[in-house]
């Protein structure tokens, strides 16, 4: 079972993170670039799917230079393989043009399954699973939080409002994961040492057969016009009434004149 795993850098959310004064995005300098909470699910589900059924986890990301210690973080956890597409002509590639270079990458490799990340923390999309499906004309499903493979059908369970939906897809197929599918285990020192060893194979737009004006900043069909960072919040309002019944009466005031909730 040959697995192949999406993954993508992102800033690290647990530190702050600034906008540029000029709002055109934030500011880089100092931040921590880690590799995405949910891509790092996607990796641990193929190391079990490998574990189980025999076969190669390939990991595949698109980004800068800096985007190699994501799939140096990949490797550590023992993926085999890891790929990274990097091309200046990719700056204000959009989340379709990044699927489409994903879906180019991904047909020159072995599969038998493709994993994502539910989502990115750094823009919250949830866009480039379910389009990379599309580019490769495969069935998919989003936000899976159980997977089980058999005969070449998957079985898997999506968390949906009031209960589990529950699908049978034929391989091979794209599968987005809830970070709710596992615990991802920590890469030991062996294999981070390892994963410093292992060459990682990149390529250019060229070496996928794709033109700057397929998958660039000139086929983006969305563009950020500015960042702004979010407004500050007000002091609360603090009261002490005499009494409960004027406590309530204060807080059913506030919900409907202030907060105009009610």
């Amino acid at each position: 079972m040959d697995v192949v795993v999406c993954v993508k850098q992102v800033p690290d959310t647990e530190q702050p993170i600034r906008v540029r004064p000029d709002g055109g995005g934030v500011e880089e300098q100092g931040l921590n670039w880690i590799l995405n909470y949910y891509d790092e699910h996607a990796v641990e589900e193929a190391l079990r799917v490998r574990e189980k059924h025999g076969g190669t986890v390939t990991v595949v990301c698109v980004g800068p230079a800096r985007a190699t210690e994501a799939l140096r973080t990949a490797l550590a956890m023992g993926a085999d393989e890891a790929v990274h597409v990097q091309d200046p002509a990719l700056d204000g590639a959009d989340h379709l043009g990044v699927a489409r270079v994903l879906a180019e990458t991904i047909r020159q490799l072995r599969y038998d399954l493709v994993l994502c990340g539910r989502l990115a923390t750094d823009d919250n999309a949830s866009v480039v699973g379910p389009a990379l499906a599309e580019y490769l004309g495969l069935p998919q499903a989003t936000a899976i939080s159980r997977l089980d493979i058999s005969d070449g059908v998957a079985a898997v369970e999506r968390e949906v409002e009031g209960g589990v939906e529950v699908l049978q897809v034929p391989l091979p197929a794209v599968f987005t994961v809830e970070r709710t599918i596992n615990e991802p285990r920590y890469p030991t020192l062996p294999g981070i040492m390892k994963a410093k060893r292992k060459e990682i194979r990149t390529l250019g737009l060229r070496d996928l057969g794709l033109e700057p004006g397929q998958v660039g900043a000139e086929a983006a069909r969305v563009r950020y016009s500015r960042f702004d960072p979010p407004p500050r919040r007000e002091a609360g309002r603090v009261v002490t009434p005499d009494s409960p019944e004027e406590g309530a009466r204060l807080i059913a005031q506030f919900l409907q004149e202030t907060a105009k909730v009610l």
